[in-house]
């Protein structure tokens, strides 16, 4: 029988990000359900990929449920052993009753989701600007693939990236300049990789983690600015706001009747909490 943690946390998400936005290449919904529930577990943990330090550190914790934003599962898995850390790290979780969900490219696509965060960033505190959708237009539009920032007014590269790095708390970003300088209004937004995304989008800027060399050369070649942050650095910042997202639906459905009444007296007593991993980070440094 399914958990009350991993029916509350399937019904929070198709509130926060309805399955239905997500690519359909992509491997989203629950991945791995465990056959049981962790005793004594009443925590969510929020990470960007299951790593061996994100796994351990479930481990020591109560935690009861992953939501890894990146598929662990992907590609077929021809057989579950201990031959790989991914297959491993999959049996350790089953074993000790947690679950694992991945929202990945509908958290991306959906109103208030990952690159809205990133619009935001690119915006600024002064600047209203408009955002527009690349892609597909979901449902009543719920959301899209990618976006494009149209600025209030013209700024230059120096201003975009001191709004990025401070948006994404970075140090550092890579930075394609065309040969002839120019002021910037729109920005083409991507998380994650960008390529099929922004490479026919008429922008000043192509804003994404990480474009192949090739792609970035034709980008700067046609005149645009190429701003890359590395993969999942325009992805982490936003746990934090999932998290608050979570916490406010699990509220909400600890009063509504998508659950029993003694299901809801299940998930009062649990007191279910979010973290964010502290163990999550991404995978390479700059040295």
């Amino acid at each position: 029988m399914q958990s009350i943690v991993t029916k509350v946390v399937c019904k929070a998400f198709e509130r926060i990000a309805p399955l239905r936005l997500a690519e359909k290449w992509d491997k989203v919904s629950r991945l791995l359900e465990s056959p049981f529930q962790r005793a004594n577990a009443n925590r969510v943990l929020l990470t960007i990929d299951l790593t061996p330090d994100v796994l351990a550190e479930a481990l020591r914790t109560p935690t009861a449920f992953i939501v890894s934003y990146h598929p662990s599962i992907f590609s077929p898995l021809p057989s579950l052993t201990l031959s790989t850390p991914l297959q491993a790290s999959l049996l350790s979780l089953a074993v000790n009753g947690i679950s694992l969900y991945c929202p990945h490219t509908s958290l991306d696509s959906v109103h208030g989701g990952i690159n809205d965060w990133l619009a935001r960033g690119v915006k600024g505190e002064s600047d209203n600007g408009d955002v527009s959708i690349i892609g597909d237009v979901k449902g009543d539009n719920e959301g899209g693939a990618g976006r494009i920032v149209t600025l209030d007014r013209s700024i230059d590269i120096g201003e975009l990236v001191k709004r990025i790095k401070n948006h994404l708390q970075l140090e550092q970003v890579d930075v394609g300049h065309p040969m002839t300088p120019k002021p910037i209004r729109t920005v083409a937004i991507c998380a994650g990789a960008g390529e099929s995304m922004l490479s026919d989008i008429d922008a000043d800027v192509y804003f994404t983690g990480e474009m192949p060399h090739h792609a970035v050369l034709a980008a700067v070649a046609k005149g645009v600015y190429v701003v890359l942050c590395g993969h999942t650095n325009t992805e982490r910042g936003y746990l934090p706001v999932l998290a608050e997202k979570l916490r406010a639906t699990f509220s909400q459905l600890t009063e509504e009747t998508v659950v029993t009444e003694s299901e809801r007296t299940e998930l009062k007593n649990l007191q279910l909490e979010v973290f964010v991993s502290k163990e999550d980070r991404h995978p390479l440094q700059r040295m």
